[in-house]
């Protein structure tokens, strides 16, 4: 019996990865994108333009969590060193709402940033006369008229001044492939697929076999131990 219990759990074990695989490819069909069409959508905090954070990189895409009737949640960028994924929200109506999963849905930037003293001591070997470091873009704003890039470096968000707006590739997918009206969004399924369905199956059958192989050892051992007493 503990034999035919540990084939069973064994069997058991190799069933499991098909119900995550297909949880996680669900997933991905149930992702949801929409386009900044214009260059005036913004990324915000919270829900309210008071959290105003940085405005999208025109052509570019979030990923929507949760779809309002105002204010949609949504994440940009993704948990890739040295990017990082940010949630924040958009207006619904800003967003342009699409029905595929884009192929570059946002802009990998990174940026040189170049600290220079203007006037150095001179002594030393100045080392730190001139300081390089590294930054993610995510968007842009403008304060009082002055050009600010909104940035991840070295972990912290920073807003920092430039000169002009950074020049990038634009997207035009969402363009040419199908776009669709805001929809609700899709419920995951709670039921089992047909692949989850014939492995129960599958399962199932392997321990009828194994309790009939069972049985039928412990018959015949019964039998032989009699004969021979």
């Amino acid at each position: 019996m503990k034999r035919l219990l540990s084939l069973l759990f064994a069997a058991l074990l190799c069933v499991l990865p098909l119900f995550t695989e297909g949880k996680s490819a669900r997933a991905a069909e149930n992702a949801r994108y929409a386009v900044a069409p214009t260059r005036d959508v913004w990324f915000y905090a919270g829900e309210s333009d008071s959290s105003r954070l940085f405005l999208l990189p025109y052509t570019y895409y979030v990923r929507v969590v949760y779809e309002g009737s105002e204010y949609s949640a949504v994440e940009y960028l993704a948990d890739d060193a040295p990017f990082r994924k940010i949630y924040g929200y958009c207006k619904t109506a800003a967003l342009q709402f699409v029905d595929f999963i884009p192929e570059r849905p946002y802009l990998r930037r990174e940026l040189t940033l170049t600290y220079e003293l203007a006037n150095p001591s001179g002594l030393g070997g100045g080392s730190l006369d001139r300081i390089e470091r590294t930054a993610v873009y995510y968007g842009h704003t403008y304060d009082g008229g002055g050009l600010h890039f909104y940035v991840l470096s070295e972990g912290s968000f920073e807003y920092i001044a430039a000169d002009k707006e950074l020049e990038y590739e634009l997207n035009t997918d969402y363009l040419t492939e199908t776009s669709a009206e805001p929809e609700p969004p899709i419920e995951e399924e709670s039921g089992l697929d047909t692949a989850g369905i014939i492995a129960i199956c599958l399962v199932c059958l392997a321990a009828v076999a194994i309790a009939v192989f069972v049985l039928r050892g412990g018959r015949k051992g019964t039998g032989e131990s009699e004969r021979d007493f």
